[in-house]
C-alpha cells in the first residue's frame, strides 16, 4: 500500500499533468488517425480477416518508436489469430505489480451491400469517421498504440510496467485471445489489474458530455439452438408438422416475452447518478429506479428504451435462422440461434430452462452453444461473477482527468449489457475495469452494424484521455 507522503506525490504530479491543455497535439492527431486507418483497413473478421497482420503492423510501430523487440511480441494458437503483447517498462526496482491494457483487435462480420461505404476502408465523412470497428473498438486500440509512441518518445517512465494485449476472437471464433494468453503466458499478462476499453467512456447528448462511465459488472453472454426436425416431404402436400412453423410460432412467443425485472447495487447506483443529468419525467424514473424495490410503474415506461431495457432485464433475441433444402419440398429441420444477455446472478442453464418454459413446446430443441461453437444439452450453472473493488488507486486519477476534460460530469458505474473479454482476467482473479476517453451518443450505437463510425473529435479526444490517464495512473 502506497503511503500518505506517496499518495500527496502523486496527486502533485496528476496536477501538474493538466497544467498545460487537454487536447491532442497535431503531430500525435496524424499518428492517431494513421494507426486507426491501418486498423480500419485490415480486416480482422474471423471468416476471412487475420489480427496477425494487424498484430504485426502495430508492433512495427512501437519497435520503430523505439520499443525493444523482446518487449513486443506476435503470438497465438495458429496463423491467422495473433495477439500483440507489448510491455512499457517502468522505474527500475518498482515493486508495483504491471497494469494491463487489454483490447481486442478481431471485428464482427460486415457486408458491403449493407453499408453506404465500404466497411473495410477508412472514410472520413462530415466530421465523422466510417469503418468495420471505428466503435468497437479499433479506436481505442488505436489510442492505446499512440500513447505508448507518444509516451516514449517524451522519455517518460512510469511507477510501474504498463502492459498491453491487443488480441483475437473476442467477437467470435475459436481462439480467444485474452483466454489463450492467460492459459498458455500468464507470466506476459500477469497484472496487478486491467483495463479494459471496450466498455464503459463518455455519454454523449447531442455532441455535448454528460457522464462518463465505468463498467463495473457485466452481463453473462450465451447463445442457444433452437430446433425442430420432422418428415418433411412433396409440398404439393402439405404437413400440420412443419418445421418452419413450429420455430417461428417459438420466436413468436419469445418476441412476446418478457424476463423479470431487476436491479442490482451497481445498476441502483448508475439510476441514481443518471437522474441528476436528466430532466422531467425521465429523471423522476430513473430516481424511482435506484431505490431497493424499484418502482414497476417507472420500469415499464423506461423499458421502451432499449439501452434502458437491457439495464433491467435479461433479454434474448433470435438473430439467425436457416430451414429447409428446397423451395418445393417440407422442410425437414429448421434452426435458430437465439442470443441472451444474462442479468448477474443467473446461469446460463437457468436461462435454457426459462427459454423452454417460454416456447412451450416440448417436441422443440433447445441447446446450449459455446464461444466456439459447440453445441450441448446443457448450459453451464455458472452465474456471472461479483463486481471488482472501486479501487482508488484505478479512479483517483480517472477522477482527475475526468474533470479536466469534462468538467463537472459524474463518473458513474454501470452494468455493460453486452459482453466483453474482462470475463476471462476476472476468472483468474486480476480486478478488471471498463472505461474509455471515446465518447458516444446514445442515439448513434452502430457496433456491430451498417455504417459504423465516430465522430473525428471524439476519436481524437479518446487518444488524448488514455494518454493523459495512462501518465496519471503511474506517475508516483
Amino acid at each position: 500500500m502506497r503511503s500518505i507522503a506517496a499518495c500527496l506525490v502523486s496527486v502533485a504530479l496528476t496536477s501538474s499533468l493538466f497544467a498545460q491543455p487537454t487536447q491532442l497535439p497535431d503531430a500525435d492527431k496524424t499518428i492517431a488517425r494513421d494507426i486507426f486507418r491501418e486498423l480500419i483497413e485490415t480486416n480482422t473478421t474471423d471468416s476471412v480477416g487475420s489480427t496477425t497482420v494487424a498484430s504485426d503492423a502495430m508492433r512495427k510501430r512501437l519497435l520503430d518508436a523505439g520499443f525493444a523487440e523482446s518487449d513486443v511480441v506476435v503470438m497465438g494458437p495458429n496463423d491467422r489469430k495473433g495477439n500483440m503483447v507489448a510491455r512499457y517498462r517502468g522505474r527500475a526496482g518498482s515493486t508495483l505489480k504491471p497494469v494491463l491494457i487489454i483490447g481486442h483487435i478481431d471485428v464482427v462480420e460486415a457486408k458491403r451491400s449493407d453499408w453506404t461505404t465500404d466497411p473495410f476502408q477508412f472514410v472520413e465523412k462530415d466530421g465523422y469517421f466510417y469503418g468495420r470497428g471505428t466503435q468497437d473498438m479499433k479506436d481505442s486500440d488505436a489510442a492505446a498504440v499512440e500513447s505508448f509512441i507518444r509516451m516514449k518518445r517524451e522519455g517518460f517512465v512510469p511507477d510501474r510496467d504498463i502492459i498491453l494485449a491487443l488480441t483475437a476472437d473476442e467477437e467470435g471464433g475459436k481462439s480467444n485471445g485474452v483466454d489463450w494468453l492467460l492459459k498458455n503466458h500468464r507470466e506476459l499478462v500477469d497484472a496487478a489489474f486491467a483495463l479494459n476499453p471496450d466498455a464503459g467512456g463518455p455519454e454523449l447528448e447531442k455532441g455535448k458530455a454528460v457522464s462518463m462511465g465505468v463498467e463495473a459488472t457485466e452481463k453473462l453472454y450465451a447463445d442457444y439452438r433452437v430446433s425442430a426436425t420432422n418428415p418433411g416431404g412433396h409440398s404439393s402436400l402439405p404437413r400440420p408438422d412443419n418445421a418452419i412453423y413450429q420455430v417461428a410460432d417459438a420466436l413468436g412467443r419469445l418476441e412476446k416475452a418478457q424476463f423479470p425485472l431487476e436491479t442490482n447495487e451497481v445498476t441502483r447506483a448508475y439510476f441514481a447518478s443518471s437522474a441528476k443529468t436528466k430532466e422531467g419525467q425521465l429523471a423522476g424514473d430513473l430516481k424511482a429506479l435506484s431505490d431497493a424495490v424499484p418502482n414497476a410503474e417507472a420500469a415499464q415506461r423506461l423499458s421502451k428504451d432499449a439501452i434502458y431495457n437491457s439495464l433491467l432485464h435479461t433479454t434474448c433475441v433470435a438473430t439467425m435462422m436457416s430451414a429447409g433444402h428446397a423451395p418445393n419440398a417440407l422442410p425437414g429441420s429448421a434452426v435458430a440461434n437465439v442470443n441472451c444477455r444474462i442479468f448477474p446472478g443467473h446461469s446460463q442453464e437457468e436461462i435454457r430452462q426459462e427459454l423452454i418454459r417460454i416456447f412451450a413446446d416440448p417436441t422443440l430443441k433447445v441447446q446450449y452453444v459455446d464461444n466456439s461453437g459447440e453445441v450441448f444439452e446443457k448450459g453451464s450453472d455458472r452465474k456471472s461473477m461479483a463486481p471488482p473493488p472501486l479501487d482508488p488507486v484505478v479512479f483517483r486519477p480517472l477522477d482527475a482527468v475526468v474533470k479536466a476534460m469534462w468538467p463537472g460530469i459524474p463518473v458513474i458505474p454501470e452494468m455493460e449489457t453486452g459482453a466483453s473479454d474482462s470475463v476471462y482476467t476476472m476468472s483468474v482473479g486480476i480486478p478488471s475495469y471498463g472505461f474509455s476517453g471515446m465518447g458516444l451518443d446514445r442515439d448513434d450505437v452502430r457496433a456491430h452494424g451498417r455504417d459504423e463510425r465516430i465522430r473525428a473529435i471524439d476519436f481524437y479526444t479518446g487518444v488524448e484521455f488514455e494518454y493523459l490517464y495512462l501518465k496519471a495512473l503511474t506517475s508516483e
